[in-house]
């Protein structure tokens, strides 16, 4: 993958594009306005899963707090290519809760709109997310939480890679990928 996380990556079926501050201030006035700024359609029901309005205004306040160097640390916008001639369609969110920390580690979260789940979206995002985070030298684990109910990201994680080390202790299970497993 590219180091510079400032510009759309692309995986088998989908560009990744890293949120920046004006895409964050479009999707909060209107799911039509990032729609414009995509080129993407989106879907009724934006944004899936906890990819909420807290969730936007956390990225959006680090990205402004971060400037140009955060872009790609946080969130990512996952783009189905577009076929026969049809517009691409806005699937799902993800990213990561800041740049490694001075432990080398940082999080992941994804999420995926419904009519868009089981189709094995959500593990090539999880997939990009691991390799893009591991194509930084810093970068010497990554975690991810969910909850034991939600059995699809649970299977998402592990198909990925990740390890589950248990309870977090806020009722939240903890997955662990790290970069000396993957030689092994």
């Amino acid at each position: 993958m590219k180091k510079n996380q400032n510009t759309s990556l692309y995986t088998n079926r989908l560009k990744m594009v890293p949120a920046a501050p004006e895409h964050i201030y479009a999707e909060l006035e209107s799911p039509s306005n990032l729609a414009r700024l995509l080129k993407a359609e989106v879907e009724a029901g934006w944004p899936p899963g906890e990819y909420d309005r807290g969730a936007q205004e956390f990225f959006l306040n680090a990205l402004n707090e971060g400037g140009s160097e955060a872009v790609g640390w946080y969130a990512w916008y996952a783009i189905r290519k577009s076929r026969s001639g049809k517009l691409p369609v806005l699937i799902g969110a993800a990213g990561y809760l800041g740049p490694p920390n001075e432990a080398g580690a940082v999080e992941i979260g994804f999420s995926v709109m419904p009519s868009w789940r089981g189709n094995g979206y959500a593990s090539e995002i999880a997939e990009f997310l691991t390799g893009n985070a591991f194509s930084h030298s810093r970068v010497k684990m990554i975690t991810a939480h969910t909850l034991d109910q939600n059995r699809a990201s649970c299977r998402v994680l592990e198909k990925t890679g990740f390890k589950g080390t248990g309870d977090d202790g806020s009722g939240s299970l903890c997955y662990v990928i790290k970069r000396d497993s993957l030689s092994a």
